[in-house]
């Protein structure tokens, strides 16, 4: 018992005490698992759990390993996004050790009043928009996480507002016994009055027409995901689309669909791979994570649409509380003749570069690189105003940060006011992160860009 009390001080504590060192050789020994205790899952089914972990019962843990082993599987259940909070303790002997597993588990029902700007960011809508209140969704949101235990999600939204529409969708992340497999099933169908249809002066240009819809969408696809690894996943996705365009909507851009129609009607194929190895996913300070992506679209001549694009995330960890971040995402499409809809590249989606917030830039393809240095600035809990036994303290971490970014979109015969197009760019700044539970990130950013225009930003979505 003396070896195990050595033990458990040195590797909890890292000592390097001469007391340590003395007993450095066992620490090459292993230890047979041969209990895992759960507690707090009052729903999530123990297998589920059981999956993020590396070790099982009946498995050698060697003594060396075991802390960083416990801490990676703490990491792998906080990243479900089933738990607010996780804490694996091994009790060990001479040969054997039993992990305790303790768990406060996420509020998984949200009937949540829904309440979203339409505009690409805040301050998009702020100031360009006019802070006007007829470019925002809103509704009522029906989330149900965790269905069956099997961390499977069921949601149901009904949406008003700028874009009307209906969506329901179901992810069960496993149906094998194995749990590897799973299915995701969506339908959804949208309409809306107002329509982008060009780009001009590096911006988009919208048409209205208030007394009628001018574009509607019907959609439903199936994905079968597979996650032979912990870190690894892949999905295949098919879907059917049916899309509609008024007719005057194509007097302004006759090249708005692939087809040159108002009527769009076509099945598309999605392959994506992702890895992911780092301590937290949605905010990561140490860690790798991958993004591929392998897009077609047409199967009977409607289209022929072919899109790559990857997105790599590198986080480096300078000191204790500060960690530097690199990102790099390109795209390629093909062939060169691509509709206005399929032209959109910087400013869309994950394409995004801190300091050109007013400002897209069309392409078929790009690059982008982004690097940013962050410093922990204050960690803190606070009392939760509302009474519960899970979520009693509210953790928020505050982050100050310095970045750059660099971009490239490349496009054949945009139009002359569009000068962002073909040319090198870049953009620095600073900023403060707050960030918080349930994937909480809250961005404010001063950014500067080569046109020179600088000004204050803020975003309130996660970025990784």
């Amino acid at each position: 018992m003396r070896l195990t009390g050595i033990l458990f001080f040195c590797l909890i504590f890292q000592s390097s005490l001469p007391l340590c060192a003395q007993d450095a050789t066992s620490l090459n020994d292993s230890l047979r698992v041969t209990k895992i205790t759960i507690i707090g899952n009052k729903k999530t089914r123990p297998q589920i759990i059981l999956r993020e972990l590396s070790f099982k019962v009946g498995t050698n843990q060697s003594k060396m390993k075991l802390r960083n082993d416990v801490e990676w599987s703490r990491q792998q259940l906080i990243n479900t996004s089933l738990f607010v909070d996780a804490k694996i303790t091994p009790i060990l002997s001479d040969s054997t050790v039993e992990m305790t597993i303790e768990l406060k588990e996420r509020w998984y029902f949200f009937p949540l009043i829904y309440f979203r700007l339409v505009d690409r960011n805040f301050n998009q809508w702020w100031v360009d928009q006019n802070k006007s209140l007829e470019r925002v969704n809103y509704g009522i949101k029906f989330t149900q996480n965790n269905v069956t235990g099997r961390k499977d999600n069921l949601d149901v939204w009904l949406i008003a507002g700028y874009t009307q529409q209906v969506n329901l969708r179901y992810d069960l992340p496993y149906i094998d016994k194995k749990l590897k497999s799973g299915i995701n099933v969506g339908i959804g169908y949208l309409t809306q009055k107002e329509v982008n249809f060009a780009t001009g002066n590096n911006k988009q240009l919208f048409f209205n027409k208030e007394e009628q819809f001018l574009r509607k969408q019907f959609r439903a696809d199936f994905t079968y995901t597979y996650r032979p690894a912990f870190s690894q996943r892949h999905s295949f996705r098919i879907s059917y689309n049916d899309e509609t365009v008024s007719d005057s909507v194509l007097v302004l851009t006759p090249n708005y669909y692939a087809n040159n129609q108002t009527r769009f009607k076509y099945v598309d194929f999605n392959y994506k791979f992702k890895y992911y190895h780092a301590d937290i996913n949605f905010y990561p300070t140490n860690g790798f994570m991958f993004e591929g992506n392998i897009y077609k679209r047409g199967l009977w001549g409607e289209s022929n649409l072919w899109m790559f694009n990857a997105r790599a995330v590198y986080a480096i960890p300078l000191a204790k509380n500060s960690f530097l971040h690199f990102e790099g995402t390109a795209q390629w499409k093909f062939p060169d003749k691509a509709a206005f809809t399929d032209q959109r590249l910087l400013g869309y989606g994950n394409f995004q570069m801190r300091g050109l917030e007013y400002n897209v830039v069309d392409g078929l393809k790009g690059v982008m690189l982004r690097s940013t240095v962050h410093q922990k600035l204050l960690g803190f809990e606070i009392k939760n105003p509302i009474k519960s036994k899970t979520h009693d303290r509210i953790p928020v971490r505050i982050y100050i940060k310095a970045f750059t970014d660099l971009g490239y979109a490349n496009i054949k015969n945009q139009a002359p006011s569009n000068t962002l197009n073909n040319k090198f760019l870049y953009t620095y700044g600073f900023g403060i992160d707050i960030v918080s539970i349930y994937d909480f990130v809250f961005k404010i950013e001063y950014s500067f860009n080569q046109l020179g225009v600088d000004g204050l930003y803020l975003h309130s979505r996660n970025d990784f």
